[in-house]
């Protein structure tokens, strides 16, 4: 894959208020589109962006809460503020989608490709297996269709102030792993329907996350895929945290609660799911 000129488009529609992010456009594209939505700190990820660019895609970084005209927080997001993000893509001329989402983005994307069958692939990194309720703890879903809620799992609080601490700072698996034991029934109607989907799906966990359990998570989504007789790609590294660094990528580990693993299995990890990325767009893959 050989590095392209790339220039940087900042979309902001005065019709849509709801689109906004940048667009990464290669000089020679290939006509691979690919939609990149971080995880619940907010920020693009640019990096991953510029990096599907340099291999000829076009990758729309979307922001898609805590800015104006977007929703203050993760709660009753619309999924289709996503394939809004995929309807630009394909008016600049992309034949082929892509989807690449980090923590709370990964489950974004993957519940974008279960209800838009325009994904093709989708890259799922550090990844849930459920729909969570919205971050301000009121009932809320993270997510909607159509107006209507996405089931989603509630968080167990009940032992909010005996969460464990790694390296000082909080680890917030133990409530996640909690909260899917509260209910069954409940998990199971917010499970991702990943069986629904048309996309080559490629899960990215490092067993040692901290944040929440990523491992489960994507050993779940495979078994359902297998349930079902689909195939998908699982990647993991026991010493992998939840920060997954894709080659050259320098994001510092969070100040506000733990991340687990350690930087040489971060990168170790990160480089392997590039190469399967890589192998997925612009190889014999798709």
């Amino acid at each position: 894959m050989n590095d392209q000129d790339v220039s940087v488009e900042h979309i902001s529609d005065a019709q849509h208020p709801t689109l906004q992010g940048d667009l990464f456009v290669p000089s020679r594209p290939n006509g691979w589109g690919a939609l990149v939505l971080a995880g619940s700190s907010g920020r693009l990820d640019l990096h991953a962006a510029r990096l599907l660019a340099n291999g000829g895609a076009i990758a729309f970084a979307q922001r898609w809460f805590r800015e104006p005209g977007l929703p203050s927080e993760i709660r009753d997001v619309p999924l289709e503020l996503f394939m809004a993000g995929i309807d630009l893509l394909e008016s600049k001329g992309c034949s082929r989608i892509a989807l690449l989402g980090r923590s709370r983005g990964a489950e974004a994307a993957l519940l974008v490709a279960v209800n838009d069958r325009r994904a093709h692939a989708v890259f799922a990194i550090s990844p849930s297996s459920v729909a969570w309720a919205g971050s301000g703890l009121d009932g809320r879903p993270s997510w909607t269709l159509g107006g209507k809620e996405i089931p989603f799992v509630p968080y167990d609080l009940s032992f909010w102030g005996e969460l464990p601490r790694e390296g000082g700072l909080v680890r917030y698996r133990d409530l996640y792993e909690r909260s899917l034991r509260n209910d069954p029934g409940v998990t199971e109607r917010a499970f991702i329907q990943v069986e629904r989907m048309r996309a080559k799906l490629i899960l990215v966990a490092g067993e040692a996350d901290a944040l929440w359990p990523s491992d489960t998570f994507a050993r779940a989504l495979v078994q359902r895929l297998r349930d079902h007789g689909q195939a998908s790609t699982l990647l993991l590294h026991p010493d992998a945290g939840h920060r997954i660094l894709l080659p050259g990528d320098t994001t510092p580990r969070s100040q506000l609660h733990a991340h687990g693993g350690s930087d040489r299995a971060d990168i170790e990890l990160g480089e392997a799911a590039w190469r399967a990325i890589v192998e997925c767009m612009y190889g014999a893959g798709l």
